[in-house]
């Protein structure tokens, strides 16, 4: 299931077999998977924990899982089942320790989403926007331990215009940590951009599914750049 804009009520579903998907990512050259339980994310606890494991299970190459992972036992759950990294997204905002003491645990395996609407940190499964601005809160969160910001611009996720590069580039130069972008990739020439600015990577999806980015093509493209 894929949303725009992070908005429950404009879902598109493009299988009702997540563990296929997965398997055909993975088939076609994937180095990772990024995985999201949205009805985690909006319950503000871990929902699809089966189909998580499941999905780990099938695959040989490393996942990363975020949605509603907001305290230790989601963390160590997640772990336990698998996952080669947490996510965290509301829970850096609301619990920073928790943040201090998960990194201190798992180092690099802890990873914090960072969603921004106008520059603001949203949470809440995006549905509330907090007072903190995006960069502050990330560089807050290196002083805690985090290493790996998955970052976010809510008002390109799911649009396919193109990603936000200025705040990336931004990001980038700010923040002493590595970098994953994600909202409003649309072509190879977008990943070869993001490339070019310094992002580890980029998170694609609705262009993966409807056909716009090959994946194959995708991975070489970026290969080439880099």
């Amino acid at each position: 299931m894929r949303l725009y804009q992070g908005d429950y009520a404009c879902e598109t579903v493009f299988s009702d077999d997540p563990v296929a998907v997965a398997c055909r990512w993975a088939a076609e050259g994937a180095a990772r998977l990024h995985l999201v339980d949205l009805d985690g994310a909006r319950e503000g606890r871990p929902v699809n924990q089966r189909v998580i494991a499941d999905i780990i299970g099938a695959v040989s190459v490393p996942v990363q899982v975020g949605g509603g992972v907001r305290d230790m036992a989601a963390i160590e759950a997640l772990l336990a089942a698998g996952a080669d990294r947490a996510i965290l997204g509301t829970a850096a905002v609301r619990e920073p320790d928790l943040v201090r003491e998960a990194c201190a645990r798992y180092g690099e395996r802890i990873v914090v989403s960072v969603d921004a609407r106008e520059g603001l940190a949203a949470t809440e499964a995006w549905r509330e926007t907090s007072e903190l601005r995006a960069e502050d809160l990330m560089r807050a969160m290196v002083e805690l331990g985090v290493r790996r910001f998955v970052y976010t611009d809510i008002a390109r996720d799911g649009t396919m215009t193109e990603p936000n590069f200025a705040a990336y580039r931004s990001a980038v130069k700010a923040v002493e940590a590595a970098m994953i972008a994600s909202g409003g990739v649309a072509s190879l020439e977008h990943l070869r951009c993001l490339a070019s600015i310094g992002v580890e990577g980029a998170i694609v999806g609705r262009a993966l599914y409807d056909g716009r980015v090959g994946l194959r093509e995708a991975l070489a493209a970026v290969r080439r750049r880099t």
